[in-house]
């Protein structure tokens, strides 16, 4: 039998390689937009980026638990190989997160691959390879975050930033849409979010000096809806945060990398946005620089920002704010967690952006004080040119993309925490279209350095503490079993009582983790996924494992039948 795939939107024949079909059952026919709403009704598959609209990556399913977590092992596995040629081959990781209906799941890779597998047993149904230029800019590595679903396709973006709309059953291109200029220097990473009748993803590549933006696009055909700059200019509400004169806000940055939560009660979009350009070099954008840093709340019709909150005013360490904005209810008000890279636990009241608390979240904070009304006092960071300034956090953060996880069920929040400083030097650069825009030369801390796996309550209490001897780099996933699933650099993949913080059961997986597992239930029996695959921008969070192997599998777990 033949298996038909699509390579840059044209089938080709591929003989008996795999001795498969090539066709999924339709399964993402019937999924929409009421049904994404109720995602966590159906806690057998794992239907949108985090889990559910709100951010918690959080699952009900039981079945592998506390008592019997154990006996769990390997299921299958799938290679996804180890190519890797954009913008270099030591880039690539494997950084995605899976999603599954029905039985069958949908994951993307680096180099524009995207696979339907069997979640059950692994086996590959069809793949799609888009033809992704070798020199295409990417800043922190070559990487794709994940895909969406509905109404029978399959969602995903490109490192030159198109993004493609397949059927979900054979793999072939509906649509094809570019919504970022990679001569300029963008690029795109993000898992769609599909919301209403609307696909929307964010652009990539601040740290080449473009304006950020979130772009909506109409599922069935592809039309542009809107799109969202986030970075005002000049008259725009927030403009004044930039200098009046030159065109400091044009290449401000202010890039939504990372998928967003959505709110239906409130018809509100919450996404983190990214750094300032240039980075480090403050005194070309004086001001706050809004909406650099920021969580900002967008009205999903109208594509139009309704408030904001700025975690970093006038960010001069590279502390985007890109991180997910976890959704929950506290004493009668709708809530919003963000864990910030500059090392800080925000809460803000999600209807109107008002801050609830904040409470530090790492040991090591240096950069800047923010007290408890949110005002932020700088300390230490890179002022005069060629004076070394070392800090705390480094530039990936406290936590970097990575997502944190909460559980309902306990009522807890779980974050993986990277506890490393970095020396940054301030440079002067002009700004050349597509050539990094980057103020400064920074050294991340090769030793003196520590993670965890933390546990905190809506108030900023820590409640626990699993450490470990090297910084947290990978997504957490919370479930009903109260297990929290998290993978280390080195490899090894734990479950830890998600009450006390007891590691339970660890397994080697070959590579280090810097994906997001999920969990999904097939035929009655649960299984844990997680993709294995060390890379990206190593040398921002732990620079001493720039050599340690790729790795490139979506590895499986189940409790023996």
């Amino acid at each position: 039998m033949t298996v038909d795939y699509v390579d840059a939107g044209v089938a080709i024949d591929q003989g008996t390689l795999s001795g498969k079909t090539g066709t999924a059952p339709a399964v993402v026919s019937n999924v929409t937009y009421e049904r994404i709403l109720d995602a966590r009704s159906e806690p057998q598959n794992w239907l949108t980026y985090y889990g559910a609209y709100n951010g918690q990556r959080y699952s009900p399913l039981d079945q592998i638990n506390t008592e019997n977590v154990k006996r769990i092992g390997p299921a299958w596995m799938f290679q996804a190989g180890t190519s890797g040629i954009i913008a270099g081959a030591s880039t690539y990781a494997f950084e995605a997160t899976p999603i599954v209906v029905d039985g069958v799941m949908f994951v993307s890779g680096w180099d524009g691959w995207l696979w339907a597998l069997d979640a059950k047993t692994g086996q590959e149904i069809w793949r799609y390879k888009h033809a992704v230029p070798y020199d295409v800019s990417l800043c922190c590595g070559n990487v794709n975050r994940g895909v969406a679903v509905a109404k029978g396709k399959v969602f995903m973006v490109t490192g030159n930033a198109h993004l493609l709309a397949l059927d979900a059953t054979t793999g072939k291109r509906v649509w094809d849409r570019t919504y970022g200029d990679v001569r300029a220097g963008e690029s795109a990473t993000v898992a769609p979010l599909v919301v209403k009748n609307l696909v929307i993803v964010g652009s990539s590549g601040g740290e080449f000096g473009v304006r950020g933006h979130l772009d909506a696009f109409d599922i069935d055909t592809g039309e542009h809806s809107w799109r969202c700059y986030t970075v005002p200019k000049p008259g725009e509400p927030g403009s004044e945060t930039w200098p009046s004169d030159g065109e400091a806000w044009a290449r401000g940055g202010a890039n939504c990398w990372v998928t967003g939560t959505f709110d239906p009660e409130t018809n509100l979009l919450y996404v983190g946005t990214g750094n300032p350009a240039p980075d480090f070099d403050g005194a070309v954008r004086e001001g706050d620089n809004l909406f650099t840093d920021s969580i900002i709340a967008v009205d999903v019709d109208a594509g139009q920002i309704r408030w904001h909150y700025q975690c970093t005013p006038h960010d001069v360490w590279d502390y985007d704010s890109i991180s997910e904005c976890i959704l929950f209810e506290s004493g009668g008000r709708k809530l919003l967690g963000h864990f910030d890279k500059n090392g800080y636990f925000f809460v803000v009241d999600r209807t109107n952006g008002e801050l609830v608390q904040i409470t530090p979240f790492v040991d090591r904070i240096d950069w800047g004080v923010i007290t408890r009304d949110g005002k932020v006092t700088p300390r230490r960071y890179p002022d005069q040119e060629g004076e070394p300034v070392h800090f705390y956090p480094g530039p990936a953060g406290a936590k970097e993309w990575t997502h944190a996880a909460y559980s309902p069920k306990t009522g807890l929040f779980y974050v993986p925490v990277q506890d490393v400083g970095a020396t940054a030097t301030r440079r002067r650069r002009e700004f050349k279209e597509s050539i990094p825009y980057w103020g400064a030369g920074v050294q991340v801390d090769a030793e003196d350095m520590t993670g965890s796996v933390s546990a905190f309550d809506a108030g900023g209490e820590e409640k626990w503490r699993w450490r470990n001897e090297l910084p947290m780099c990978a997504s957490l996933l919370a479930t009903g079993g109260d297990l929290v699933f998290a993978g280390e650099p080195s490899g090894e993949f734990n479950a830890i009582d998600a009450r006390t913080g007891e590691q339970l059961w660890q397994f080697q997986c070959g590579s280090g983790h810097h994906g997001s597992p999920i969990t999904y239930q097939v035929d009655g029996k649960q299984y844990v996924a997680v993709p294995v695959g060390w890379g990206g921008w190593i040398e921002g969070f732990l620079p001493g494992m720039l050599g340690a192997g790729h790795g490139s599998a979506l590895v499986v777990f189940a409790l023996p039948d």
